[in-house]
């Protein structure tokens, strides 16, 4: 499916809280699945409509998370904001997909906006997908571009019953998927340093065309994977310091840990991008070398051909009273004469290491 992409100039002039996808529609129709669990009971189904899962909730006692794939759909966006509650203008930046990563407070809920990165394709196209997470009183609402995510060992967990989350509130199950993308950042940069490594060997043995597309594509991708790391240090430090009614105080220990994994995730993409630009530097000192290099032969061959271009020019002019034109050995000794000069500049460059 061809994707159909809008901007944010088509909001210019619109109220504030006006629905609008803003992005690539990923889907042809969204999609709406949800789990219910507690400490001992556990459901996972999809859902035909929003009202389904709004009723759903009514009859269970633990924690709902209801997960939302398309964000195009404004009816539907539109249709959850009423059931649940959902501030115009937060809705208004689920379905904005250049939303920067931030945390907002509000009376019905807690809102969380980050980008969600993956590979595709040949392992080296950087997929960028906005993810929104709204935090309430035993439920948490995700909304994601397309289906896939970094969230199938934490459902499995779930399913499973293993570790601490199906004994812990809402909370914990947003720590949770917030340390499920910032844990899936070191493995995108761990591929990026895999791929430095590669470039350093390459562009130590030589220089192609194809080592520099390379080392601007990944300057490129590294400079999205910063712009989606950064505003995350913020938006773990405000939800560890809020206090809003929904969040424990035990799982606050957690996202000091999450914290600190901002920190080493931004520290390595620091390194990353210095690294890469000293890549970019050595490529180029070998390309100037390698034209230094041409051009000093090059400077040296027209150098000794300069004299002996000189001999052949004055004896080409074939004057009538020229001695030399007259003489036996005249040729041969003008040969030997251009031989010994061009010998004897050999052999000064060579004195003078410039050969």
């Amino acid at each position: 499916m061809a994707n159909n992409r809008k901007k944010r100039s088509r909001k210019s002039g619109l109220p504030p809280g006006t629905l609008m996808h803003i992005g690539d529609q990923k889907l042809e129709s969204s999609k709406i699945s949800f789990i219910q669990y507690n400490e001992t009971l556990f459901s996972e189904a999809s859902a035909e409509s929003i009202e389904q899962c709004a009723e759903s909730i009514k009859h269970h006692k633990g924690v709902t998370w209801i997960n939302i794939d398309g964000v195009h759909d404004v009816a539907l966006i539109e249709k959850t904001g009423e059931l649940f509650g959902i501030h115009p203008l937060v809705l208004e930046d689920i379905m904005n997909t250049e939303q920067r990563p931030k945390m907002e407070e509000h009376q019905n809920f807690l809102f969380f906006s980050l980008k969600m990165l993956s590979f595709q394709g040949n392992g080296r196209n950087l997929n960028v997908e906005q993810l929104s997470i709204l935090l309430g009183n035993g439920l948490v609402i995700t909304f994601q571009e397309s289906p896939g995510d970094v969230f199938e060992p934490l459902r499995e967990r779930i399913r499973q019953g293993k570790g601490r989350i199906r004994k812990q509130k809402a909370d914990y199950l947003v720590y949770a998927l917030i340390d499920a993308v910032i844990d899936n950042f070191f493995t995108i940069l761990e591929s990026f340093g895999e791929e430095l490594e590669e470039l350093e060997d390459l562009v130590l043995n030589g220089t192609t065309s194809e080592t520099a597309s390379r080392i601007h594509a990944l300057k490129k991708q590294l400079l999205v994977v910063r712009r989606a790391a950064w505003p995350l240090r913020e938006l773990v430090n405000n939800f560890e310091k809020s206090e809003s009614v929904w969040l424990q105080k035990s799982t606050r220990i957690f996202l000091r840990d999450v914290y600190d994994h901002t920190i080493q995730i931004i520290d390595s993409i620091e390194i990353s991008r210095e690294v890469i630009s000293g890549l970019l530097d050595i490529y180029l000192s070998s390309l100037s070398n390698r034209t230094n290099e041409v051009m000093k032969v090059l400077t040296i061959v027209a150098t000794i051909f300069i004299p002996l271009t000189f001999i052949a020019g004055v004896y080409g002019m074939n004057f009538e009273y020229m001695p030399e034109l007259a003489w036996k050995w005249g040729y041969p000794a003008a040969m030997v004469f251009m031989l010994m000069a061009a010998l004897g500049m050999l052999w000064f460059f060579r004195r003078k290491k410039w050969l």
